[in-house]
């Protein structure tokens, strides 16, 4: 039976830039396919992303600047229960979901979406969506018991917002594109996806004169560069690949100043970003901070990975990842007993630099990867997932 109008999706964003924004591309994609109007309502620094990737665009409120600064800081050192009340609870618990949902009531009352999909950290689409009795979705950035402990962290701050919604928030459909043998997950609803993803839009560059040594990419995504010891962090990665016969390709995000690397070896390339779609096909070690988006897609690619982990859910990514067989972690510490935390700094750059070479010189890492990716491709498709998730006929269709 036709429709009156196209069912709308709204996907909703909080904080931390593209690994936040990303996994909810692929649903906004298949919605855009099929038809259906979407819209993504974020925080405004969020708004050139949106809308570079072709999507509309509604800025809600974030919290000051000011406010959001000493967390961010704070968040690399704290011990880790310090760490995930700060960041869980008070930033997107609190500041963040107070400041989105002025401007998500009012999306939500004006556009009128027929199903809600966010992001872990988003918290005011859940509020509204529930009290609205508008179906929405949680669509997962990282592990999901991370995530389910991020919940409970953030239960005080949640359930202040609205009575209930800690446990609506479990109770809702979990949507994850990490595979069982990596994410058991203890939300009762989780249904699993596989995210084709684009096409590379051509060959990279030849920065690096002929060579035809192995490809490196290293990222420490881009949240990073908004604090103070980026260049610390960035400085030790440099110095782990100072002397490897490799090829790489180093992003350092829009936000940090390149010349604060000091000198940078002649076999590495710096740029601010590019997407990992057209690296994850040519590399042959993906080199990271362990943040999920980069971490587990170069494993769902086929690729194995080396973890340095430097704040929240990135250790235990890294760990994940090692126990798999498909690539290694680092940190500047032993696994942590609860203390304060030490970034990477550059008398761990030989570590980083003998992870690398056995990696490299050791193709079960690749292999393990390999098997990972298969199993990532035998779940169902995001339009399949996507089926399931949407009203048959939106309000208004003709019966």
């Amino acid at each position: 039976m036709p429709r009156l109008r196209a069912v709308r999706v709204l996907a909703a964003c909080s904080l931390g830039g593209a690994g936040h924004l990303n996994p909810l591309l692929p649903f906004l994609a298949a919605a855009r396919e099929r038809g259906d109007e979407t819209l993504v309502v974020g925080p405004p620094a969020l708004g050139e992303m949106v809308e570079l990737a072709g999507y509309a665009f509604r800025a809600g409120g974030e919290p000051p600047e000011g406010e959001v600064a000493p967390i961010r800081e704070r968040l690399p050192l704290a011990p880790p229960a310090e760490a995930s009340v700060l960041g869980n609870r008070d930033l997107f618990g609190r500041m963040a979901t107070t400041a989105m949902l002025p401007g998500m009531e009012q999306a939500c009352a004006e556009w009128e979406p027929d199903i809600v999909l966010r992001e872990p950290c988003e918290y005011a689409s859940a509020v509204v969506a529930g009290r609205l009795h508008i179906p929405n979705a949680q669509v997962a950035i990282s592990l999901a018991e991370g995530e389910a402990a991020s919940i409970a962290a953030a239960a005080p701050a949640l359930e202040a917002h609205r009575h209930g919604l800690v446990e609506e928030l479990t109770a809702s459909p979990y949507l994850t594109r990490f595979p069982a043998s990596l994410d058991t997950s203890p939300f009762p609803a989780t249904v699993r996806f596989r995210d084709q993803p684009p096409p590379p839009s051509g060959p990279l560059p030849d920065w690096w004169d002929g060579s035809t040594a192995p490809l490196l990419y290293m990222t420490f995504g881009t949240v990073l560069g908004h604090m103070s010891i980026a260049a610390g962090v960035y400085r030790a990665a440099l110095r782990a690949v100072e002397d490897l016969d490799v090829r790489v390709l180093l992003t350092v995000g829009r936000q940090f100043d390149r010349s604060d690397l000091g000198p940078v070896p002649a076999h590495v390339h710096v740029e601010a970003w590019i997407d990992q779609a057209d690296v994850f096909p040519r590399a042959d070690l993906v080199v990271c901070h362990g943040g999920s988006g980069t971490a587990f897609g170069a494993v769902a690619a086929g690729l194995p990975v080396m973890v340095v982990p430097v704040f929240a859910d990135q250790f235990v990514n890294g760990v994940r990842i090692a126990g798999t067989g498909a690539g290694l972690v680092v940190e500047a510490d032993p696994p942590s007993t609860g203390g304060p935390r030490r970034v990477i700094a550059q008398q761990d750059a030989p570590r980083v630099t003998e992870g690398i070479e056995t990696v490299l010189a050791d193709p079960s890492y690749r292999r393990q990867a390999r098997h990972i990716a298969e199993e990532v491709a035998a779940a169902p498709t995001v339009d399949a997932v996507l089926d399931t998730l949407l009203p048959t006929e939106p309000p208004g269709a003709i019966p």
